[in-house]
């Protein structure tokens, strides 16, 4: 890795997810460690100022560290401020998304399972559960401060 770019050497950059199927913005993506040995994946993902990663959650759990920037997390029904070096669990089967702060692009690594499920999107009844909740409301709709 170079200093400061977030970059690694002979690995890719790619885009978060294939475009149209989910709703996210501005996100990357680069696969630092597959080792099916270990049973895990180190991946590294980033958000441009002001965008966001899908609103997901997954049989599988996710280990999650802030490499750079600022925003936040929705895990389950709360909404984190994350910063630098702060660390976030996601439980299987827990809501969660990231955002970054409009100032600053937010970049972490996430440590998940090698072979995982696919990502289960919310139905409708399952977002207006979410949004009686004002935080989490407030969180979906971009406004959170």
């Amino acid at each position: 890795m170079t200093a400061g770019d977030y970059r690694w050497d002979a690995v890719e950059v790619l885009q978060y997810k294939e475009q149209g199927k989910t709703s996210f913005r501005d996100v990357t993506r680069q696969t630092l460690f597959r080792r099916p040995d270990m049973r895990g994946e180190l991946r590294y993902f980033e958000i441009a100022a002001a965008g966001h990663s899908t609103l997901e959650r997954h049989a599988h759990a996710h280990a999650v560290m802030v490499l750079r920037g600022a925003g936040k997390a929705l895990v389950g029904e709360d909404v984190f401020s994350v910063k630098n070096f702060d660390l976030v669990t996601v439980p299987p089967l827990t809501w969660h998304q990231f955002r970054a702060d409009p100032g600053s692009p937010l970049g972490f690594l996430c440590m998940v399972d090698a072979e995982r499920d696919k990502p289960q999107l919310p139905d409708d009844r399952e977002l207006e559960r979410l949004r009686a909740i004002p935080t989490v409301a407030a969180f979906l709709a971009g406004t959170h401060s």
